[in-house]
């Protein structure tokens, strides 16, 4: 009998013949992930099993695991051997005031007893043993799960902590986020993350009309990502010349549009040098001019790629919710600001067209701008603190 993390994993039994591609990532990415700890993991079917580790440290790690992909929970765990009399003589120590369930599950057959008839007989005993205890199968305050595994071994835990779930980090290949100081561009980051892709970002800096402070803001933020993405090369790209000209050269109602346009031109070649598969954006549709449907489409004509933007049909609310909850709200909200606030036209087209956005790019030198700009970026890699 010990003491054990029991990690539970979610789409991954839905997976065919690459199952085990799959499996072998999220083991690697939770070895990763637990690096500076001392522990052993096992693998029997259906469930991942973290043993050995310091006691101390066992909130830190679980913590840790919260954070990988692929898991959608991890519970603290006893570890028996697969056998009635010690599962019951175990069970019988519990000690519960109020209302429980029992939840078991018989993975392995060949065990004597029913998933039911284990539910039903180890009631009894916790009831037997506790004469302030008292069953709901509803909604119990207590439940005692129950596990017989195929490795000749059980495990009794109380609650699942629920983990990020998604898919195993670099399963779905790799992409490269446009991130602003914002608050959406590192929950669309997250969010594809999530789906298993992992994640490099590029961020575009207009100094001096935008501060040291917002390029840090940035920087920032990347690193709170890594809490969820191990690691991420993060291009910092100045974008000053860049806007110049196009305040210099083109109607104001275009400005955005140019920009934008410009900015995915300098990702997808970023993306073509880092073998990156995808662009990744933080637009939600109609919250600003430059996120129409006309402006969208006006943007995604310069590249070829793939863009995905996750954060589409999302709400500001439900942006809000998840920065809160990965940790990147209150960095996003610093007073700083990003490029995107630089020359800012009053009245910005919302409804562009290629044609006349062509039209405006035909007083610009863009290949050099880009070219230029590409090769004064600046590259950091940053990782989880």
């Amino acid at each position: 009998m010990k003491k054990v993390l029991l990690l539970k994993f979610g789409e991954l039994f839905l997976k065919g013949k690459n199952k085990k591609d799959f499996e072998n990532l999220l083991v690697g990415n939770i070895r990763k992930k637990l690096a500076d700890f001392s522990f052993k993991l096992a693998f029997p079917m259906g469930r991942i099993v973290i043993s050995d580790y310091d006691e101390f440290e066992e909130d830190m790690i679980v913590k840790r695991l919260t954070t990988v992909f692929g898991l959608i929970g991890v519970s603290k765990a006893t570890e028996l051997k697969a056998d009635k009399d010690e599962i019951f003589n175990f069970v019988s120590t519990i000690k519960i005031s109020g209302t429980f369930r029992v939840n078991a599950k018989r993975a392995d057959k060949k065990f004597p007893l029913s998933s039911m008839e284990l539910e039903r007989e180890l009631g009894a005993v916790i009831l037997e043993n506790n004469k302030e205890a008292e069953v709901d199968l509803h909604n119990p305050k207590y439940h005692v799960n129950v596990e017989v595994r195929f490795n000749d071994l059980a495990y009794v835990y109380y609650e699942t902590i629920k983990c990020a779930g998604g898919l195993p980090l670099g399963s779905a290949g790799k992409a490269l986020l446009l991130l602003s100081g914002g608050i959406d561009s590192p929950v669309a980051g997250y969010l594809m993350a999530k789906r298993g892709l992992k994640i490099e970002a590029v961020h575009f800096h207009s100094y001096p009309y935008t501060s040291e402070q917002a390029k840090e803001k940035v920087i920032t933020l990347a690193k709170e990502l890594c809490e969820y993405c191990d690691e991420i090369k993060l291009h910092i790209v100045s974008f000053t010349k860049i806007q110049e000209q196009i305040h210099m050269n083109c109607d104001s109602e275009y400005m955005i549009t140019i920009m934008r346009r410009i900015m995915m031109r300098i990702a997808e070649k970023i993306c073509n040098q880092n073998d990156l598969g995808a662009i990744i954006t933080g637009e939600s549709l109609g919250q600003v001019a430059s996120q129409t449907m006309q402006s969208i489409n006006v943007t995604n004509s310069v590249v070829s790629l793939p863009v995905f933007r996750p954060v589409i049909a999302f709400d500001k609310e439900d942006i809000v919710e998840v920065a809160e909850k990965i940790g990147t709200f209150e960095t996003s909200i610093l007073p700083y600001e990003d490029c995107c606030t630089v020359f800012l036209p009053k009245y910005p087209v919302i409804k562009p067209t290629i044609k006349k956005a062509e039209y405006q790019e035909k007083f610009l030198n863009i290949e050099n701008l880009v070219d230029v700009a590409l090769s004064n970026q600046e590259e950091i890699v940053l990782t989880r603190e």
